[in-house]
């Protein structure tokens, strides 16, 4: 209540009189037409399922000039001939398919294509079975052991591979060499001075060192990160059960990391098929091109023997090999996703 200049008591206040009144105070709606906003012309927004490509383009853009165009202009060469001569006067030698031809018809192909494959496969099972072993090792140590294990991955891991190369040729140095200092220190005789890149396979079983020496990191160390997404009830079930460490794994750790292993070989074998520079850097493919893999055969077939249409062919069918083991891999993946 309030009193005004007079002396007359009111019972509302003077600024609200529609609250004493006991009316409503939700305002009136507007008159006259609705108003439509409407977004200006000047900012418009882009359709919804064209922002996700355009975010895209500049990957794809890049992919395409780095990677599409020279394995297109790869396949174009490999239906030329284009040797010493051709390579000189910029002449362009269509042959159809007789590079293909020739090259599977040639028995030095093969025998390399052969080698390729064993080698990769021989790689790849050690490379798994060693890297899962540290990855479990990893598991099980203690916070200081498993750190300094880490870091003696890691260093090995990011040795690049010149480095690695040139530290695996002291190694097996025939005058120098740790090896024959070791195995005379040990009593074998005939290591005096040996040469261990006399044959293509012992180049080839050093450089098979090189490749597991350098490629367990990845694996060991992506297994003990796998290994933290187990659950610890399920190996106190197996414990309980009475199950011995391989039972454990074969019932508990694999079946719930299968994509790991499947994925991690799939890179596995495409990073040891393709590998090039550890070959190419221990001892040129050589003896006697004995220790030549896809990669190595191709190159010297193209740089160093000036055929560049048959080793533009030879990169083809290696890019085709690699498809058909990737499609495979491909229908394992999915085939187990179904399943999931």
């Amino acid at each position: 209540m309030t009193v005004d200049s007079q002396g007359t008591a009111s019972a509302a206040p003077q600024d609200a009189p529609g609250r004493a009144a006991g009316t409503s105070q939700t305002p009136p709606p507007p008159s006259g037409s609705k108003e439509v906003l409407q977004p200006s012309r000047g900012r418009r927004s882009l359709p919804s399922g064209v922002l996700p490509y355009l975010l895209v383009a500049p990957a794809l853009l890049s992919m395409a000039v780095l990677l599409l165009y020279p394995l297109v202009r790869n396949v174009v060469l490999s239906f030329q001939s284009i040797n010493r001569k051709e390579f000189i006067t910029r002449e362009t030698v269509w042959t159809g398919f007789d590079n293909y031809t020739d090259l599977l018809s040639d028995p030095e192909f093969w025998s390399v294509v052969v080698r390729s494959l064993v080698f990769t496969a021989v790689n790849v099972a050690l490379i798994m079975a060693i890297g899962t072993g540290i990855g479990l090792l990893l598991n099980r140590l203690g916070k200081k052991m498993r750190l300094v294990l880490s870091l003696a991955l890691m260093f090995a891991w990011a040795m690049p591979i010149v480095a690695s190369v040139t530290v695996f040729r002291w190694l097996f140095d025939e005058q120098f060499g740790v090896v024959n200092w070791l195995m005379r220190t040990l009593g074998f005789s005939g290591y005096d001075q040996h040469n261990w890149f006399e044959t293509g396979f012992s180049t080839l079983v050093i450089i098979l060192i090189l490749l597991v020496w350098g490629s367990v990191p990845f694996v060991a160390l992506n297994m003990y990160a796998a290994l933290t997404t187990v659950g610890t009830e399920l190996y106190e079930a197996a414990k309980m059960d009475g199950a011995s460490g391989w039972r454990t794994f074969w019932a508990v750790v694999f079946p719930n990391l299968k994509s790991f292993f499947m994925i991690t070989t799939f890179l596995e074998i495409i990073w040891i098929f393709k590998a090039f520079a550890q070959v190419y850097a221990m001892n040129q493919g050589g003896p006697d091109r004995g220790s030549e893999t896809l990669p190595v055969f191709a190159y010297i077939e193209g740089v160093g023997q000036f055929h560049y249409g048959v080793a533009a062919a030879i990169s083809v069918l290696t890019i085709v090999m690699l498809i058909a083991v990737m499609s495979f891999y491909f229908r394992l993946i999915l085939k187990q996703e179904e399943e999931l």
